[in-house]
């Protein structure tokens, strides 16, 4: 059975998961040369080791097939969330966090539509529950 994920992932094993969800699914060669490809200078064995050990933590699944496929098995929310409710307990709440993010030049109007868009779903959440100070 595959252990219980911890919170949070090194940056190769990001960069394996983000690959891994963009491909949908990939064989090791086809994986080694995408990571390659996304300019990650990474060797073939150190790409085996990161996606066996993302297997044994449950993180990425492993087909029977040959050559096996790897595919992910935790979504980018699963990831992202732990990571993001740690990040916001470090830097003193949501607000300067998405302050910051609202300062990022490479944010586009397609994100900012997103962003407007999620704002509103939390606006409608919190309509009629009570409020810290009032």
């Amino acid at each position: 059975m595959a252990k219980k994920r911890p919170a949070r992932f090194s940056s190769g094993e990001i960069s394996i998961l983000r690959m891994l969800w963009e491909q949908g699914e990939a064989a090791l060669s086809e994986a080694h040369r995408a990571m390659e490809s996304l300019g990650h200078q990474v060797g073939y064995t150190t790409v085996q080791t990161r996606l066996e050990r993302l297997v044994q933590e449950g993180a990425v699944a492993k087909s029977r097939s040959r050559p096996a496929k790897y595919s992910g098995a935790v979504s980018p929310e699963e990831v992202s969330e732990p990571l993001l409710n740690l990040l916001v307990e470090r830097v003193s709440g949501p607000v300067p966090l998405v302050a910051q993010l609202l300062q990022d030049a490479s944010l586009t109007r397609e994100d900012l539509r997103e962003l407007k868009r999620l704002i509103g779903g939390a606006e409608q959440n919190l309509r009629g529950k009570p409020q810290k100070g009032e």
